[in-house]
C-alpha cells in the first residue's frame, strides 16, 4: 500500500478509532453518544440529525438527541413505533434510505408541517443490540441538499452499532445502581439509599432555610394477611401498596421501605401541615383500595402514620425518624388507621 492510500486508511479509521476511545474511558453513555453523533455530522453534513430511543411502555419514540434547525421543538415530539420512516425503521429493524421521501409511502409529512421544514431526503438505521432494537439514527437533507448514498448507509450502520453498545452500556450501569438503591420488592428505594437521601435533604433544608417532613407507615395488622394467604401473597401486596405511595406523590417526594411492612416518605419543601395532608390523602386511598382484585383475593388493609418535620421537631436525621417512629407507634397502640404527629 502506498504512502497515500494508506494515510487515506488512516483518516478514515480515525473516527472509529475516537469512538472506541471514547466507550473503553467513560461510563457516561451521553458523552459516548455526543462523540458519534459529531462524527455524523462532520462524516455525512446533513442540515438535521438526530438519536430516537423507544419508549417501550408507551410504544413510542422520543428525540434523545437532536441537532439543526428547530431542534428544541423537534426533542418535544413523539413518533409511535410504526409512524414515518424512523418508526418504520424502529417496527421493522431495517435500514431506509430514500431521496425522495414524499413518494415513499411510509413517510409522515407531521414533522415538516409542524417544523415549517422541507425534506428533501433521509438515511435511517435501526440501534440494534442482541437483535433487540433500541432505537434510530436519522439524518435528513445531505448538505447542498445532495443525495445520499449506498455507501453512506454502511457507513452509518458501523456508527449505530457504537451508539447501541454506549447506550446498552449506559442501562447495564444505570440496572447495577438501581438495584443498590431500590427495594426488590416494592421497588421503591430501600433504607439505605433512605439515610443518604435524608443527609442530603436535611443539608438542603438547612442551606434554603426550608422545612422538610417525614412521614413514617406502618401497616396495621400485616401479620394477618401473611397468615391467612401466605407470604408469596403478602409481598404482593407490599409491592401493589409501594404503587399506591408512588402515584400519591410529587417527582421530589422520596418513597422508601424502611423496612418489613414499614415505609417512610421523605416530603421536601414541606411543612407539618402540608404533610398532614399528604398522609391524610394517603389513608383515605388506602383505606378505599382493595388489593389483588384481579388476582381474586380482594385484600383490605389500613395503616398508622406518624410525621415529624425539620426544624421544628429535630435537626437531625436519626431524631426526624425516631419522632416521625413514636408518632406513629402513638396511633398503633390506639385506634390505628389514623394519623399522629411529633
Amino acid at each position: 500500500m502506498n504512502s497515500k492510500l494508506r494515510k487515506k486508511a488512516i483518516e478514515d479509521l480515525l473516527p472509529f478509532i475516537e469512538i472506541s476511545k471514547a466507550l473503553t474511558s467513560t461510563l457516561n453513555p451521553r458523552e459516548v453518544l455526543e462523540i458519534i453523533m459529531k462524527e455524523i455530522s462532520v462524516l455525512f453534513q446533513p442540515k438535521t440529525w438526530s438519536l430516537l430511543l423507544i419508549d417501550e411502555e408507551k410504544e413510542e419514540l422520543h428525540f434523545e438527541i437532536a441537532i439543526g434547525p428547530e431542534s428544541e421543538k423537534l426533542k418535544k415530539i413523539k413518533l409511535k413505533i410504526g409512524e414515518g420512516i424512523a418508526g418504520w425503521v424502529a417496527k421493522y429493524g431495517e435500514p431506509v434510505i430514500t431521496n425522495n421521501p414524499y413518494e415513499d409511502e411510509r413517510f409522515n409529512k407531521k414533522v415538516d408541517e409542524m417544523l415549517n421544514f422541507k425534506t428533501h431526503s433521509i438515511i435511517a438505521v435501526p440501534l440494534k443490540s442482541k437483535g433487540k432494537i433500541l432505537g434510530v439514527i436519522e439524518l435528513i437533507n445531505e448538505l447542498d441538499d445532495g443525495e445520499f448514498t449506498r455507501e453512506d448507509l454502511v457507513l452509518l450502520q458501523t456508527f449505530s452499532d457504537f451508539a447501541a453498545i454506549a447506550i446498552e452500556n449506559a442501562r447495564y450501569v444505570e440496572k447495577i445502581k438501581e438495584l443498590t438503591i431500590k427495594d426488590d420488592v416494592t421497588k421503591l428505594y430501600n433504607s439505605r439509599y433512605l439515610q443518604e437521601a435524608l443527609d442530603k435533604e436535611i443539608s438542603r433544608a438547612r442551606r434554603h432555610n426550608r422545612k422538610l417532613s417525614l412521614i413514617f407507615i406502618d401497616i396495621d395488622h400485616f401479620k394477618n394477611v401473611n397468615d391467612t394467604y401466605g407470604h408469596l401473597v403478602g409481598s404482593k401486596v407490599l409491592a401493589e401498596f409501594g404503587d399506591l405511595i408512588r402515584s400519591s406523590l410529587r417527582e421530589i417526594d422520596i418513597p422508601t421501605r424502611y423496612g418489613g411492612d414499614e415505609y417512610v416518605i421523605i416530603l421536601p419543601e414541606t411543612d407539618k401541615e402540608g404533610a398532614v395532608k399528604v398522609a391524610e390523602r394517603l389513608r383515605k386511598k388506602l383505606k378505599e383500595h382493595t388489593f389483588l382484585e384481579k388476582d381474586g383475593y380482594n385484600i383490605k388493609i389500613t395503616a398508622s402514620f406518624g410525621i415529624s418535620t425539620y426544624p421544628d421537631d429535630a435537626l437531625e436525621k436519626l431524631d426526624l425518624l425516631r419522632l416521625a417512629d413514636n408518632a406513629m407507634y402513638r396511633v398503633k397502640e390506639t385506634k390505628r388507621d389514623g394519623i399522629a404527629t411529633a
